[in-house]
């Protein structure tokens, strides 16, 4: 029934031999070299995106101190334009107070003399107040 040809079965297994040793040659080689190589690839791409982030946090760490730096700059010239707005406006202040009390001064002489302008001016027309007063009473 079954014949099993010795030449037909050592022909097919030099043929299969022969068809696995090409796919090796042609096909399984170039495909385990491309996936060494991929796998080579990523190693490389993960190594240069831990460097990348080391770098990143060191720029992020130089950032964050220029900023603090500039901050405080910053601080220093707003306290710097405050105190010497402050001193001027002091300086404004005292001159207006020392100008306004100059006024008072002035004014308050002109109504002293005024004050003894008009007692003299009164004490000179007593007399005569004195003469109407009694020429009034003398008419009642």
């Amino acid at each position: 029934m079954l014949d099993i040809s010795p030449v037909l079965l050592l022909s097919t297994a030099i043929i299969f031999l022969f068809v696995v040793a090409r796919l090796n040659s042609c096909l399984f080689v170039p495909l385990l070299k491309h996936m060494d190589d991929r796998d080579k690839s990523i190693k490389r791409d993960l190594e240069n995106a831990q460097s990348n982030s080391a770098d990143v946090d060191g720029m992020l760490e130089e950032a964050s101190h220029v900023i603090a730096e500039a901050k405080k700059e910053a601080a220093a010239i707003r306290d710097q334009a405050y105190n010497e707005a402050k001193e001027i406006a002091d300086a404004k202040l005292a001159s207006a107070k020392e100008e306004l009390e100059a006024k008072s001064v002035k004014f308050a002489k002109e109504l002293e003399d005024e004050t003894k302008a008009l007692k003299d001016s009164l004490v000179a027309a007593m007399p005569q107040f004195n003469e109407s007063l009694k020429a009034k009473i003398s008419s009642i």
